[in-house]
């Protein structure tokens, strides 16, 4: 599938869109409906990284909206210092402040479009990206982003993406698309289903699983596994080699 980029909204939309969405980014038991299993997705992350990286320091949330993920990650290891990072400021500031509720240290805010964000280098135990790359327009924009991710990382330290994703087989991502359009039925309504569609019809550029797992090894990652896959929906985790 090759995307007719002219027709999708610009990042300003995109940040428009979003700065009216915080209360519902900020529910931790569903995260957000249309994303299927991501309440299971989140979970899954949160008791990984919390077990493979006990004496970790610092984390990256990219695309942290309402800070769901960073603060199941943060509940198991109080010791991180995060930086949140998101297009929309109002998602900042409700992440910021649900973190600091908690005695959490926000080191850092950055409101960018992660395209174009300058990451530190060497500097995160952990990046997290939930439902966020899906909106890189370019297979070259993928190849940057992931590349800084990998520079971003200590040695060592792990990358974690939660994602749409399409398939490379026409007839297979025809019957996940049916699959999730049905959840999306069952979930609320037929206009429900019909509204996610044209928002990512609009919105996203997702890419396959063969292609994300291509560009991180050409980035340098190394113990790739995907680690859930539901329909249109994919967890894949990368670890910078020591």
């Amino acid at each position: 599938m090759n995307y007719d980029y002219k027709n999708k909204i610009t990042i300003d939309e995109l940040r428009n869109q979003f700065d009216g969405e915080v209360e519902r980014f900020s529910n931790e038991q569903t995260g957000q409906v249309s994303s299927v299993d991501a309440p299971l997705i989140l979970s899954i992350f949160e008791k990984s990284i919390s077990q493979m990286y006990p004496d970790a320091k610092r984390l990256l949330d990219i695309g942290c909206g309402a800070g769901n993920f960073s603060l199941r990650i943060t509940r198991k290891l109080p010791q991180l210092k995060l930086t949140l990072l998101d297009l929309s400021c109002p998602m900042l500031q409700k992440a910021k402040e649900r973190l600091e509720a908690e005695n959490f240290v926000v080191e850092e805010i950055i409101q960018a479009d992660i395209s174009k964000a300058e990451l530190s280098e060497n500097k995160f135990d952990i990046v997290v990206a939930a439902a966020s790359l899906h909106h890189l327009r370019t297979k070259q924009d993928w190849r940057n982003v992931f590349g800084r991710i990998y520079r971003s990382l200590i040695s060592g330290g792990s990358f974690w993406i939660s994602d749409l994703i399409k398939h490379e087989n026409e007839t297979i991502e025809l019957l996940q698309k049916e699959r999730y359009a049905e959840y999306l039925r069952d979930s609320r309504d037929p206009n429900y289903q019909q509204h996610v569609f044209e928002n990512i019809d609009r919105s996203d550029t997702p890419e396959t699983l063969s292609f994300l797992i291509n560009v991180l090894e050409s980035s340098g990652f190394r113990q790739i596994d995907i680690i859930h896959k539901n329909m249109v929906f994919a967890a894949i985790t990368a670890v910078k080699p020591s």
